[in-house]
């Protein structure tokens, strides 16, 4: 459930409807994930699931997986 909405925020963001989410990818993997896009894609998320991150937390963000994992830690009704 959370791969699929968050595949939609990303494809959303990054304007790409084709893009493929993995939990390993990183903003070299996709062309048009720079600092603004990715502060975006944040925003997107917390709002679509209905979170707050501190920026400790993001700033710890390695991958997109890693945004799943504290998806999840936050909304473990979600899992």
């Amino acid at each position: 459930m959370i791969h699929d909405e968050l595949q939609a925020i990303l494809r959303e963001v990054f304007g790409d409807e084709n893009l493929e989410m993995t939990d390993d990818m990183t903003a070299e993997d996709v062309e048009k994930w720079d600092s603004l896009s990715h502060i975006n894609m944040i925003v997107a998320a917390e709002e679509h699931f209905g979170v707050r991150f501190k920026n400790s937390q993001i700033a710890r963000l390695q991958c997109v997986g890693d945004l799943k994992d504290l998806i999840m830690k936050k909304r473990p009704d979600l899992d």
